[in-house]
Formats: C-alpha cells, sequence, structure tokens
C-alpha cells in the first residue's frame, strides 16, 4: 500500500535514535519495549530517556526486574509520578516468570491479563516486540488520523470510532517499525500545532492538508475538582509525614498528612495540583505535634534527597519553605 510505504521510508530517513530502539537480542528488544511502554505511558519520550537508561543499567533482565526491592524500584522512578506504573511493572515482570516461563507472551488477551497493561500498552507491544500487524492508538497516531481524514465531530473522535478508521493506515510486514514510524509522524511532524506539512511524507492526501485546517477536536474531559486540608507538623527544622493508606492517588507512598472536604465553603487554597483526572485545592493548616498517626515519621527538611519522596511532596515543601 502506497501510504505504508511513504511513511516507512520517511521513518527510515528521519527516526530519532532512542534507547528502546538500539541494536539488541531478541529477549531483549522485548524487555526494553515492555520497559519503555510502562514508562511512556502518560509522560513524554524526552523525559523518559534518562530515567529508561538509569533504570535498565540497575535492572537489566526481566529476572532482575521481578526481584527489585520496593525501595530501589521506587528510587528508580523517582520524578516519573504515577508510581503505581512502577509497581504494576514489577508485578507483571514476576507474573510473566510464574505463568510464561520468563518470556514475555506474544498473545493480545495473555498481555492484557497483566497488571498495568491495557488495549493500547498490549497493541504496543505486540507491534513492537513482535512484530504483529497492530497499531497502538496512542495520541500521536490519533492526531495524524483525525487530520488525514479530517475528523472534528465528537461522535467521529471516540476512541472506538478511531479504532476503526486507523485500517486507513494499512499493514506492513515491517508492523514494529511501522507502529513506532506512525508514532513518531504525530511526535515530529504532525505537531499539536504548527504541523510541519512541507516535510510530511502523507500530505497530498491529507483532507487537514488539502482544507488547511488543523485544529484539533477533543473529547471533553472533566478534571474534578476536590479539596483537601494538608497538616503542616514542624519541629526543628523537621516535618512530619505518613505513609498513604487512605487515598487512591499516590497509594503507600509518604505524603503530609491530610483529609478530604467534600463542597467547603469559601475555601482558600494555597496550593493547586493536577493530578491524573483530579484538580486538587489544598489549603494549608499549620499545627502542634501533638496527634499520633499511624505509620509516621519525621524527615529533615535540609536532607530531602536522601528520603524517598513523590514529586508532589517535595513540591509541597518546597512551597513551605519559600512561605
Amino acid at each position: 500500500m502506497i501510504i505504508t510505504k511513504k511513511i516507512l521510508k520517511w521513518y527510515d530517513i528521519s527516526k530519532r535514535s532512542l534507547p528502546w530502539r538500539k541494536k539488541a537480542s531478541l529477549q531483549k528488544k522485548q524487555y526494553f519495549t515492555l520497559v519503555s511502554e510502562f514508562m511512556l505511558q502518560q509522560t513524554q519520550v524526552a523525559t523518559v530517556i534518562p530515567f529508561f537508561n538509569r533504570f535498565i543499567k540497575n535492572l537489566p533482565s526481566l529476572k532482575k526486574l521481578a526481584n527489585v526491592k520496593e525501595k530501589k524500584l521506587i528510587k528508580l522512578w523517582e520524578g516519573l509520578g504515577y508510581y503505581s506504573r512502577a509497581r504494576n511493572l514489577k508485578k507483571t515482570a514476576q507474573l510473566i516468570i510464574k505463568n510464561f516461563d520468563g518470556k514475555i507472551p506474544k498473545n493480545y488477551d495473555q498481555l492484557k491479563s497483566l497488571p498495568g497493561i491495557g488495549n493500547y500498552t498490549a497493541s504496543a507491544i505486540m507491534a513492537i516486540a513482535f512484530n504483529k500487524p497492530y497499531i497502538p492508538l496512542d495520541g500521536n497516531i490519533e492526531r495524524v488520523l483525525k487530520r488525514y481524514l479530517f475528523l472534528k465531530k465528537e461522535k467521529d473522535i471516540q476512541k472506538d470510532n478511531l479504532s476503526k478508521k486507523k485500517s486507513v493506515f494499512g499493514i506492513s510486514s515491517r508492523a514494529s517499525d511501522y507502529a513506532q514510524a506512525l508514532m513518531e509522524l504525530g511526535a515530529l511532524i504532525c505537531k499539536p500545532s504548527n504541523p510541519l506539512c512541507d516535510q510530511c511524507p502523507i500530505s497530498k492526501s491529507c483532507k487537514s492538508f488539502k482544507k488547511k485546517d488543523f485544529t484539533l477536536s477533543k473529547s471533553i474531559k472533566k478534571n474534578k475538582d476536590k479539596y483537601f486540608i494538608l497538616k503542616v507538623y514542624k519541629k526543628n527544622q523537621r516535618y512530619l509525614l505518613i505513609k498513604n493508606t487512605k487515598f487512591k492517588f499516590l497509594k503507600n507512598l509518604s505524603i503530609f498528612p491530610m483529609e478530604e472536604l467534600s463542597n467547603p465553603k469559601n475555601f482558600n487554597e494555597n496550593l493547586n495540583f493536577k493530578m491524573s483526572n483530579m484538580n486538587m485545592n489544598i489549603k494549608i493548616q499549620y499545627l502542634k505535634d501533638n496527634q499520633k498517626f499511624p505509620s509516621s515519621f519525621w524527615v529533615d527538611r535540609k536532607k530531602m534527597n536522601i528520603y524517598m519522596l513523590p514529586s508532589f511532596t517535595k513540591k509541597v515543601v518546597q512551597y513551605l519553605e519559600k512561605n
């Protein structure tokens, strides 16, 4: 198919050199794909590269990953956020060793049975690691598809419709390269704003290019507003933190003691965070040390880098130090 050949030809000349694409044995390539796809869920390529390199250096195989101590795992993931991905990745490695003889399954449904692997990640692994004719619909490929077919209406841009329409891209015997080529096309050429149409291998047959209209319609997702009181106990330059067993976000990580309020009146927030599908409004309350919290501990503000802390907690400390 002509579109497939054009995109692959462009990719062969223009692709980025990424650490998970480097030449390696089949087993290593499959492991690199698994790790990079978990890291790339909700994170940009440029951000992932140094984390991926450090992770692979420390945990070069599925076996090492399956046996890593939780503390080391979280330290290696620190700064990437969405820590449940790291835990799911380790659980997945353990299950692959236990149930699949240490080999990443090359079956879509078996992949989806593993923790942290949904439709997209399963498709990406099938295509990239096993050269199977799958086109994973990430944000980049969706954008190329929406522009190429000029999909604007709410019903046209729904996930299930996009899944049907992606067949326009055809298939290739180089399925691994082709999936990556489509992602690369979205990342480097068909950018969210100011797409580089003069460098695009398929612009001549792109409907948005013909109409000179590149604006993208998005499905409307509303972030839920949530309200929290964050309690600060400070003693001799040290802050009290607790292990979070209460909230779904940042599960089992170290945070300040917090409580959620439902629809408070006249809420004057000090801090605001966007976290997954939540808009967190936080009001800080300074308290004297008189309450016992289960699994609490003190951290020295001058030695923050020696603790395993999510960036959320570090940002709160930065705010407290400034104010």
